[in-house]
């Protein structure tokens, strides 16, 4: 029979996808002895069963029981006991940390009678008796009851008036459980569950059902999370921060989460219980007080993050409680940290002999690096610095200030940058964040949602800008010396410093993109991010190539690391000046004029390619030929017929009327292209090639590989091929003749194509349109954004490779390509080659190398790395 309940004592840290994060690291606090109240955790199977079949599985209950029967004899207190109450959490922990994502009920277990025994253990103290109470129905209402929140705050805040929560009395409180009380009658048409077990029931199911709450979703598709996981649900004995001044509780971490440097870094609250830290209620003070505060438990806590950093080997994250002066541990994980956090922990633990550097190497990414090349505030630059915030996740942000997640997501879906300004921001305004190129906070510190979401997500944000007045109904916020920002001025924060500066802010280079463009940078970020690439580098398989279609964009890939170029889009080249030449060709009406304007072209073309080929030395270059879609070199259809029809049009463009009707098509992009032109146009290729193979003559070690474009059968590139060769024989140059494989045909035929190509290329974006039938030019803003609301896509298939469609042509044609030609080359030159995911893809399938826009490089090399030690440890999220 299926086992759903495990006891702390029965799990640990391996058994992730079985007791979700949080339950396998309490477990495994419990095994190294620290400091962790008893209790239980009912695993994802149960929940996934729950959200399949709308029921808890058969037997469950009966586990819990025994379970639940356990911990109170082992407290010696039964669980809603009217005068000694064992009360618990009811907590989610999915396997990957989502943090305020799902729901959490705490105090479960009180009611009218067991209010009086649990004031009765703290000795009389029924003020806190009664603060828990009303934080249960508050809880509760909200999470289980799906009671409006606003309506628990509005009742609060009218006892608080000014004061702080903390100030109320006990008969305050008491008042407040009736005010309560009454909401949960009008709101549910019942009366708040007061029998124990009943309020725990309900609060599993509604943790289970969190799963698939709105933000939840929408958390597990920005961070790539599997939306089958499922949560699991941990049953905790309750232990109390909120019993008066010699409690609290606080969240730390083992090092700054944001920079990475060693230190105490956290936040604790005085007589607060649970989320008051994160929820940023009350203003925080920094962990190091609490040495003056409770040095006891704060040489225990010290004790204990060292262990657990040295046990995890990586920056811990911690909650914890002190209940009258005794410390306890109710959260470790492994931190949510910045991008340069990530790099300087990495070589940090390297150094201390935690992890070797092929570790550290899985310990970052390629989307971290990737932040760490956006640009930093100009320093030198005129600004108005308005006040200063907690540098909680790094960046420069500049845009437009909202005070409302709605409003974030509206006008950024109208193109504008945007910076989402709260008070503090709650689980709902994960959308908000997701929009906004930056979040300011006036409340809250590193460890308030804003911060951790903001850190996890890659997102500037400044938070605790104490100074700041922010009215959400007015829709601005008063600065001091009576700075006034209405919605919709312009701020820039800087995440790094805290600062907040009134209108635009110029920026700069990162110092890690001064480090790959060549320049000498003294810099300790710069130092840890050079020490991973380079063995990155040595272990790699795949070599990284650019897409570079011209002699800066050459130079910049050779700086940033290519291996070559891997897409040279001729097309690129006849834009501009030259269009009118491109023009003439197409419209050509006889041989004469068809090769005058190839005679024309044919130098323009050598001169671009011997600078490319100068630019990269012996690197190979592979040179698309001409893949234009026709539209995007004939003058428009309707300009010209109305320009004829008005009577303002001479006798050339009345021939070139005709001409365009001629050729137009209602889709260009499946129409007269590649390949296809190159039949057509008579001398086209050739002209192509016999460019291409002078240039080479003229540069000592150049090596051009010539790539024939849109091919869907193998007589295509035969017909194309035996021109080329001969052309190259003719001038005395070698080159590789290879082919695109961008269409379904070609894929399934390339055991074919494969008798005629040295080379395929996977062009990944028409790969991806004409598998998918549809054109990324239209789909992406029509309904792409309900296809992943619906979970259609977990992520635009133009923006990570679809292995399950598209991935499965590109192996395949990989396989039997090579069946043929055992020393084919294969490569990839879509955008998906700077995709971290899709680099992991082409390492797996076989591929020889990646090639991707130039600032993509670095990712990809990077990636390239870590896919070639993911058997070490494939799990690095």
């Amino acid at each position: 029979m299926a086992k759903y309940v495990y006891d702390f004592t029965e799990g640990n840290r391996n058994l992730k996808d079985l007791l979700g994060g949080k339950g396998a690291n309490l477990a495994e606090m419990t095994n190294l002895g620290l400091p962790v109240p008893p209790g239980f955790t009912i695993t994802t199977e149960a929940c996934r069963h729950y959200l399949a079949e709308g029921a808890v599985p058969d037997g469950l209950e009966d586990e819990v029981a025994t379970h639940l029967a356990a911990l109170e004899t082992s407290m010696g207190r039964k669980l809603g006991q009217a005068d000694d109450p064992l009360l618990v959490s009811v907590r989610s922990g999915a396997k990957f940390s989502m943090p305020g994502m799902m729901d959490t009920v705490l105090n479960i277990g009180l009611n009218d009678e067991s209010v009086q025994g649990l004031a009765k253990q703290a000795g009389g103290n029924e003020r806190f008796a009664w603060d828990s109470y009303r934080r249960l129905i508050q809880m509760f209402g909200k999470t289980v009851l799906g009671i409006e929140g606003e309506l628990f705050e509005e009742a609060l805040d009218a006892v608080k008036s000014s004061r702080q929560d903390t100030d109320l009395t006990a008969g305050e409180l008491r008042g407040l459980v009736e005010t309560y009380k009454g909401i949960v009658r009008e709101q549910t048409g019942r009366d708040f569950p007061a029998e124990p077990r009943e309020q725990m029931r309900l609060a599993v199911q509604a943790v289970f059902e969190s799963w698939n709450a709105p933000r939840a979703i929408l958390y597990r598709r920005q961070e790539r999370i599997p939306a089958d996981l499922g949560t699991a649900v941990n049953i905790v004995a309750m232990v109390f921060g909120n019993v008066g001044p010699d409690s609290g509780t606080g969240v730390a971490f083992t090092r700054d989460p944001s920079t990475g440097h060693q230190g105490v870094y956290g936040d604790y609250l005085q007589n607060a219980q649970g989320e008051d830290v994160v929820a940023g209620i009350r203003n925080t003070i920094p962990l190091q007080e609490l040495e003056r505060l409770d040095k006891n438990s704060y040489d225990e806590l010290m004790q204990i993050m060292q262990t657990l950093e040295n046990h995890y080997k990586d920056l811990c994250d911690i909650e914890f409680t002190i209940e009258r002066g005794k410390l306890w541990m109710l959260q470790t994980r492994v931190g949510k940290r910045t991008a340069a956090a990530a790099f300087r922990i990495a070589t940090q633990l390297v150094d201390q002999g935690l992890i070797s550097l092929d570790e550290a190497v899985t310990r970052v990414d390629g989307d971290q690096l990737a932040r760490l090349m956006f640009p930093r505030f100009d320093a030198s630059a005129g600004r108005k610095e308005i006040t200063k915030g907690m540098n909680a996740s790094p960046g420069a942000a500049v845009g437009k200030a909202v005070f409302s997640s709605e409003r974030a997501v509206e006008l950024a879906a109208q193109g504008e940058d945007v910076i989402l300004v709260r008070r503090e921001t709650n689980p709902d305004d994960l959308s908000g964040m997701i929009a906004a190129r930056g979040v300011l906070t006036s409340r809250g510190g590193k460890t308030s949602h804003a911060a951790v979401v903001a850190r996890g997500m890659g997102k500037t944000c400044v938070c605790g800008a104490e100074q700041l007045e922010v009215s959400a109904s007015e829709r601005r916020f008063t600065a001091p010396d009576g700075v006034v920002v209405n919605e919709g001025d312009v701020i820039s924060i800087d995440g790094s410093t805290g600062e907040v500066f009134l209108g635009e802010v110029p920026v700069v280079d990162s110092p890690v993109v001064e480090y790959f463009e060549g320049r000498q940078v003294d810099d300790e970020l710069v130092k840890a991010v050079d020490r991973i690439m380079n063995r990155a580098d040595e272990v790699r398989r795949l070599r990284v190539r650019a897409n570079a279609d011209t002699i800066d964009d050459a130079a910049r890939a050779r700086r940033f690391g290519a291996q070559g170029i891997g897409l040279c889009r001729t097309e690129h080249m006849f834009l501009g000046e030259r269009r009118q030449l491109v023009e003439d060709l197409v419209l050509a009406a006889d041989d004469k004029e068809r090769q005058a304007a190839l005679d024309a072209l044919e130098p323009l073309q050598k001169e671009d390619f011997t600078g490319i080929f100068r630019a990269m030395g012996e690197l190979p270059v592979t040179i698309r030929l001409i893949d234009p879609p026709l539209h995007e070199f004939l003058p428009d259809l309707t300009e010209m017929s109305v320009k004829v029809a008005t009577g303002d049009a001479t006798d050339k463009d009345r021939k070139l009327l005709a001409a365009v009707k001629r050729l137009h098509e209602q889709n260009p992009m499946l129409g007269l292209r590649g390949v296809r032109l190159g039949l057509v146009i008579p001398g086209l290729f050739a002209m192509q090639v016999r460019a291409i193979a002078e240039a080479a003559r003229e540069v000592p070690g150049a090596r051009p590989e010539i790539m024939i474009p849109l091919v869907a059968a193998v007589q295509e590139l035969e017909a194309v091929r035996e021109e080329a060769a001969s052309i190259l024989r003719q001038i005395g140059v070698d080159a590789l003749i290879g082919t695109m494989i961008e269409t379904p045909r070609a894929a399934l035929t390339a055991g074919q194509i494969a008798e005629a190509a040295e080379f395929f290329s996977f062009g990944t974006n028409d790969l991806t349109q004409m598998t998918w039938g549809f054109s990324r030019d239209d789909v992406e803003a029509s309904f792409f954004s309900r296809y992943l609301e619906l979970g259609v896509f977990g992520v635009s298939p133009f923006e990570t490779l679809d292995r399950d469609g598209v991935g499965r042509l590109v192996k395949l044609a990989a396989d039997e390509g090579r069946a043929t030609r055992e020393d084919l080359h294969l490569g990839i030159c879509g955008e998906h080659g700077g995709d971290p995911d899709s680099v992991h893809f082409c390492h797996e399938a076989g591929l020889d190398y990646v090639s991707c826009s130039p600032f993509r490089i670095p990712v990809a090399r990077l990636e390239a790395g870590r896919a070639a030690l993911a058997g070490n440890d494939s799990d690095t999220r």
